[in-house]
């Protein structure tokens, strides 16, 4: 019996045939895990897409990715391919021919989610320059967040652990599925007209799905236009939405957004009465600082007053009084003393003293006190002064002593 014998050109060129004549492979969309993605420098994109049970290898065109790729493909990433699966002749294997390659499930929704986040971004609606400030100590706390939800729950704990007498003002809100988006917004509205100290908006952990809501557009503009200060505590601690990034402060849990917005009362006493005593010691410290700048002040100022001055010189003219009478009572004592003492050598060169002792003073009327035998003549007339009274005489002989005295 003659077999048919055929080269691998013509099986590879039949099973290609066979391939493009089946209406379903020609267009088919395959879902599966990205492995071994290469992007090559002409353009093209090599990848693998696999499931648990089976891997294909794949290709698109740097022509196809234009308008069929919107996002930055890597590994793991859950895709949906659509294409054409072909055999390629010259080696016989099988392959997708990828003309468009979405995002599966989750996926999808985190490319929505990247680009309304970039696009909110480039807007500005992530600026810190928006954010406002979370108020320290606020009364009144608004909450959008579903009633029976257990994030209400741990926020009424966490506040009334707090601080009691903070009120808590809660709007109903649906927070997943159809119409949450709106009910989030409608609450933030409502809450912002009531001119509350600060908003909650949140709810508890979930999905990408579930969470949704609160990455909406309208939610995030309806932040951005509250007046009133919104803290975002949407899920979990590693749980991110647009609402976290718009609002002015992101709470990684509902109850860490209660524990911002609500002061604890007792740390808040406690700071009080520490800042009282800080008062109280500044101020005991000042009194003493101007108590003794006081006692300097007026120290200086009775050295300076003109009583007191006018006192110093009084007590200084009365010294100076003192002294000058001493000095001179010293220089009238002095006096005395060197007029008696005058007194006494002119008592002894007086006349009357000279008198008293015996002796007379002789003159003539036309001459003079006679000195000298040689200042008379014999028969001159001359008058002699006694003791108590003068005689007048005639000289009647002049004669010389022989010493030569008189």
């Amino acid at each position: 019996m003659k077999r048919n014998v055929y080269s691998v050109a013509q099986v590879n060129s039949y099973i290609k045939n066979m391939f493009a004549q089946d209406f379903m492979l020609r267009q088919v969309s395959i879902k599966g895990e990205v492995s071994n993605c290469k992007y090559h420098t002409s353009g093209h994109i090599y990848f693998t897409i696999k499931d648990a049970g089976a891997a294909m290898n794949a290709i698109m065109f740097a022509g196809s990715r234009a308008g069929g790729l919107s996002f930055h493909m890597k590994e793991g990433d859950q895709v949906i391919v659509t294409g054409s699966v072909e055999t390629y002749e010259k080696t016989g294997v099988y392959q997708i021919y990828a003309r468009k390659i979405e995002l599966d499930g989750e996926g999808n929704l985190y490319l929505k989610f990247e680009q309304l986040k970039k696009e909110l971004e480039e807007m500005g609606m992530f600026a810190p320059e928006y954010k406002q400030p979370i108020p320290q100590y606020a009364s009144r706390v608004g909450i959008v967040t579903a009633p029976t939800g257990a994030a209400v729950q741990d926020i009424r704990n966490v506040s009334t652990r707090r601080n009691p007498y903070v009120q808590l003002i809660l709007f109903p809100a649906l927070v997943q599925g159809e119409g949450a988006a709106q009910s989030i917004v409608n609450g933030i509205q409502a809450l912002d007209r009531m001119n509350l100290d600060v908003i909650i908006v949140g709810r508890g952990g979930g999905s990408i799905e579930d969470l949704w809501a609160f990455n909406e557009e309208i939610v995030a503009r309806a932040i951005f236009d509250c007046r009133t200060p919104v803290i975002s505590a949407v899920g979990h601690e590693t749980d991110w939405t647009i609402a976290d990034f718009v609002s002015d402060r992101r709470a990684p849990t509902p109850s860490a957004a209660a524990e911002l917005a609500v002061s604890d009362y007792r740390q808040t006493l406690e700071r009080l009465d520490n800042l009282k005593r800080r008062m109280d010691n500044n101020l005991s410290r000042r009194l003493d600082f101007y108590r003794e700048r006081l006692s300097h002040i007026r120290t200086r100022l009775a050295f300076l007053s003109p009583e007191n001055r006018l006192n110093e010189n009084k007590r200084r003219l009365a010294d100076i009084e003192e002294k000058l009478s001493e000095c001179i009572k010293r220089k009238f004592t002095d006096s005395r003393q060197r007029l008696a003492m005058l007194l006494g050598r002119l008592d002894a060169y007086s006349p009357v003293r000279k008198l008293s002792q015996g002796y007379a003073y002789v003159d003539m009327a036309d001459k003079g006190a006679v000195h000298s035998i040689a200042d008379i003549s014999a028969g001159d007339e001359i008058n002699i002064y006694l003791i108590d009274g003068h005689a007048k005489a005639v000289v009647s002989e002049v004669e010389k002593n022989e010493q030569g005295s008189r």
